[in-house]
């Protein structure tokens, strides 16, 4: 299996597998308040990590990872405000007016609504097979949406996950764009910039602390959900580039779904089962995708972990020991061959 793909499905259960646990607390913590102990959770367990790592490889000369730079920080921020303030807050309202199995697989939403903003406005390549499946997952999503509109009114729960879906969506794209990056430092700082923003707004209106065994569930659900499976999606952006990531991320919301029907004993109706039909099919599409063509890699200066493959045939300017993977500026010549690719850091060409 390809290493992106991997990435990106255990992104894909990491979070599919929060959103039912999430469900249980909601009823306990306001829907802000929980927003950010998820993000702090996940924010103090990457830092954890963080620091582990830099005592444990801190006599390595060459590093198997690339700190953020200045130029990353704008994007950073802007996925931050997107992805890690709003898009938490309007999905745990939606969970306090949605059953969790449905609205997991509204989740599917976020893969749509990323793979849009990939083509259309950062210009990633797309052919017919992976379009078609987006179309199968949108009509799912209508469905989901309407099955659970009010007697009278509008569906609010349905439309608050959706907005999340495409506040992660811009999040996504604008991450992708710093994923050459450490992913851990990357998702650390984000947990911890959202989740204390989100904490602050709570506290601000007024919303009490829960005790510490409830503030200790939501931050390891935090971790597991938001923290890790923000480290393998940006490591999957790398390798797969967004809106195919966004699509394999895609099978997040079945496994939400399935443990929301154990966990909740929620009775799905029969448009649940339609759309759940619908969403595999086009997730199938995805997942059987090859793309293959002549291609030219131009000139390009970057610093990203590598290891000396076809991409990767330069020179040293300092002792090198032969470890790989490892972390220095090096330059791309013009180099024109074809393989199997993926849009990943390497091949973000026109076609």
């Amino acid at each position: 299996m390809h290493s992106g793909v991997f990435y990106a499905l255990m992104a894909a259960v990491l979070f599919g597998a929060s959103t039912p646990f999430a469900k249980t607390l909601v009823g306990q913590i306001a829907p802000v308040t929980l927003a950010g102990l998820l993000y702090l959770g996940s924010g103090l367990g990457l830092l954890a990590w963080f620091v582990l790592r830099k005592i444990g490889t801190r006599n390595n000369q060459l590093s198997d990872v690339a700190p953020l730079t200045k130029p990353d920080l704008p994007w950073l921020a802007g996925a931050i405000v997107a992805g890690g303030i709003a898009g938490p807050l309007l999905l745990m309202i939606g969970l306090t007016l949605t059953p969790a199995s449905s609205a997991s697989l509204l989740l599917n939403m976020e893969g749509v609504l990323t793979a849009l903003l990939a083509w259309f406005v950062f210009k990633e390549n797309f052919d017919q097979r992976i379009f078609a499946g987006m179309v199968l997952i949108v009509v799912a999503g209508i469905l989901l949406s309407w099955n659970e509109r009010p007697a009278l009114g509008v569906p609010w729960g349905a439309i608050a996950i959706v907005g999340a879906c495409l506040c992660w969506a811009i999040d996504n794209n604008l991450t992708r764009k710093v994923s050459a990056s450490d992913a851990v430092q990357t998702a650390g700082i984000k947990g911890l910039v959202a989740g204390s923003v989100n904490l602050g707004l709570a506290l601000a209106l007024g919303y009490e602390l829960p005790e510490a065994k409830t503030a200790f569930t939501a931050g390891v659900v935090g971790l597991s959900g938001y923290g890790l499976s923000l480290v393998m999606f940006v490591l999957a952006l790398r390798h797969l580039g967004t809106a195919r990531t966004g699509a394999y991320f895609s099978a997040a919301p079945f496994v939400g779904a399935a443990l929301s029907l154990i966990m909740l004993g929620e009775t799905p109706g029969l448009v649940f089962w339609i759309a759940a039909v619908l969403m595999g099919a086009g997730i199938w599409l995805h997942l059987t995708e090859s793309h293959e063509h002549d291609h030219t890699h131009e000139t390009m200066d970057h610093t990203h972990a590598h290891r000396h493959d076809e991409h990767h045939q330069h020179q040293h300017d300092f002792a090198w020991d032969g470890t790989e993977p490892h972390v220095h500026p090096h330059l791309h010549g013009v180099l024109r061959h074809s393989h199997k690719h993926y849009p990943d850091i390497h091949h973000r060409h026109d076609h």
